[in-house]
């Protein structure tokens, strides 16, 4: 993370949440200034070490570092959510079709769909049985994600207990309840003449055959046949890249997963 990408976001959650902001405490001394409460949380986020680790780096104490997270996370979301966690508008989709197309040569193209997991080692044991796949070792929480070539996420769906393949997720996910609900932008595009309603995600083949839904050829037998392939291969390592970069930025991914305590009364 740049230093001034760093800096805007501790002006921005000090402006946004009076927690961050430095007082006094009971004992009339000035509290951790919010450089050191961001400096925490994303010092958690990312390496995936546990709170205590702030002890001497940061004279903070556990619950407190714990608190920077929470707040943190907290903050965040509600300060940026409206532009990163946003439905694509119709400005939007036409700046994807467009890059798209200028890339990977398919016009139409929304971005890639995919499943990823996550490990949950610490899991209740109560709660292993609703987590836990046969080709994993440990319970493992799903995430599903629409990423577009420049690894912006524009979906992201964590799928609940008993969701332990990409289908059971997917009939699951609000990925198309603005389509049901009629609130989807209008934006169709066309290909040899023909004018299509909607555009359409990149998928692998254990993703129902939907109009939506574009799969590469099983065993392809003629040139272009082979020639969409790749290019349907190479246009899905977009979500595979974000997952990648995802995991490895955020080493809390790969840690055990905690609750939280201190924010639930917000």
């Amino acid at each position: 993370m740049s230093k001034s990408l760093f800096l805007k976001i501790v002006s921005d959650v000090e402006a946004y949440d009076e927690w961050f902001q430095e007082g006094l405490d009971g004992r009339m001394k000035k509290s951790f200034t919010p450089l050191q409460k961001v400096t925490s949380a994303i010092k958690q986020l990312a390496t995936g070490n546990p709170p205590d680790e702030g002890d001497e780096y940061l004279n903070m104490s556990e619950r407190t570092s714990r608190e920077c997270l929470e707040y943190f996370c907290e903050t965040v979301c509600k300060r940026y959510g409206g532009e990163f966690l946003r439905r694509p508008t119709s400005h939007d989709i036409a700046l994807l079709y467009q890059a798209h197309e200028d890339r990977h040569h398919l016009p139409g193209m929304l971005g890639s769909l995919d499943c990823t997991h996550f490990v949950w080692r610490m899991c209740p044991t109560e709660l292993r049985g609703q987590y836990m796949r046969g080709d994993h070792q440990y319970p493992t929480v799903m995430l599903e994600a629409v990423a577009s070539q420049d690894l912006w996420i524009w979906h992201a769906f964590c799928g609940p207990a008993g969701s332990q393949n990409d289908i059971n997720v997917l009939q699951q996910s609000p990925l198309f309840l603005a389509q049901r609900n009629g609130t989807t932008p209008n934006c169709p595009f066309q290909v040899n003449n023909h004018l299509y309603k909607r555009g359409y995600y990149l998928t692998d083949g254990i993703y129902p055959t939907w109009s939506v839904f574009v799969k590469s050829f099983p065993y392809p037998h003629d040139p272009n046949e082979k020639k969409f392939k790749r290019q349907h291969e190479a246009a899905r390592k977009d979500v595979e890249r974000a997952f990648g970069v995802l995991k490895s930025k955020w080493g809390i991914l790969n840690r055990p997963m905690r609750s939280k305590t201190t924010t639930e009364g917000r």
